[in-house]
């Protein structure tokens, strides 16, 4: 599985073999990124596909020096559930 920033489209995509089977949406304004929506392919939920995009995200965010809202409710809850995150919040 492949984990990516697609910057051009304000998404981080998990892919296997080329096809797109997790991923997340945000909206940036400024240094700001708003989570929107996350979302895995339906058969391959459990996983754990959604948890592994979601670190990768939040890494993405603090490398670029980004501040993260968590409007999606996966997102608010990972970030609750792993408190090496919650400097991100903005």
């Amino acid at each position: 599985m492949e984990l990516r920033h697609d910057e051009a489209g304000a998404r981080f995509l998990a892919e296997d073999a080329g096809e797109v089977v997790g991923l997340i949406d945000y909206a940036l304004a400024g240094d700001v990124a708003t989570f929107t929506h996350t979302e895995t392919d339906p058969a391959r939920q459990g996983r754990g596909i959604a948890g592994k995009l979601t670190s990768f995200a939040l890494d993405r965010a603090r490398e670029l020096g980004w501040r993260v809202i968590p409007q999606c409710p996966y997102t608010a809850r990972f970030v609750a559930d792993h408190p090496e995150y919650a400097d991100l919040i903005a």
